[in-house]
């Protein structure tokens, strides 16, 4: 099969622990590029913390966004399609998040936003410290998010976490329910809440119609349960070793972990070498 287009997930894929680009998957990434394939970033961050890496690795294509809710264009600097919450539904998720007590950030417009540092947000809150400025993502912490969602003029997603799996199960139950919006998990204890059809596939699986690639030209790379749309679409779906089990099941390869070459193997074996 000849491949036309690579779709990478973010963390837990192209990103290995510390959240770098290893230098293998690097070079592996230019050497496909050069034989004339295009390279996309599939991924449920807000893109002001996808353009560093987009940055780095010198990328064309614009990213699929938060899940499928949107395509940026990093050149043009705006989201070309989407599918934004309105802000009924962001004012009906908020109320769900205070009623379960769930931590949550809301993204909007260019920020991502806070109102209390919980222990899943240094992760991302450290990663930014290192980036030089021009690269740092807008991570904010507000007063309150009701002021954030009337000032905002699009709220693309919440990014929803806690520990406690019944009350996760039925902060989902109720959303499903209320609202019909689309949950996915993107970590065993990390919730993305979209408008309802927002997901990684259907999104990739629109934009490559337009530009006339066929899902058999395509190979992603993914490692939770928020990417099985996007593999379950294309002509080669890769799961990373340390991906769960469900998306092992359903890929058409497993390759090396996010901290191996797995990516960087599998783009020999399956692109570099036809």
């Amino acid at each position: 099969m000849k491949y036309r287009l690579v779709a990478l997930d973010l963390d837990g894929t192209l990103l290995d622990s510390s959240m770098s680009v290893r230098d293998e998957t690097v070079e592996a990434l230019q050497r496909v590029r050069d034989r004339g394939l295009q390279v996309m970033l599939v991924t449920g961050r807000h893109h002001v913390a996808v353009y560093p890496y987009w940055h780095q690795l010198g990328l064309e294509m614009p990213a699929i966004c938060c899940n499928g809710a949107y395509v940026y264009d990093f050149k043009e600097r705006r989201p070309l399609t989407g599918d934004p919450l309105t802000h009924e539904e962001a004012r009906g998720l908020l109320r769900l998040v205070r009623k379960y007590s769930v931590s949550s950030m809301v993204y909007v417009d260019e920020a991502m936003a806070y109102e209390t540092e919980s222990e899943y947000h240094p992760y991302l809150l450290n990663w930014s410290a290192t980036l030089p400025e021009m690269l740092r993502p807008r991570i904010e912490k507000v007063g309150c998010f009701e002021q954030l969602i009337e000032e905002a003029d699009t709220v693309w997603k919440f990014a929803s976490a806690g520990s406690d799996v019944r009350i996760m199960k039925a902060f989902v139950e109720a959303i499903e329910s209320e609202f019909g919006l689309s949950c996915e998990w993107s970590g065993t204890t990390r919730l993305d809440i979209t408008h309802a059809g927002n997901n990684k596939g259907a999104r990739l699986d629109e934009w490559i119609a337009g530009l006339g690639i066929a899902r058999e030209e395509v190979i992603a790379f993914g490692d939770q349960n928020n990417d099985s749309e996007m593999l379950r679409l294309v002509g080669m779906g890769v799961a990373m070793g340390n991906g769960v089990e469900a998306l092992r099941t359903c890929a058409d390869w497993v390759t090396g972990s996010n901290d191996s070459d797995g990516i960087a193997a599998a783009l020999d074996r399956f692109v570099l070498a036809c």
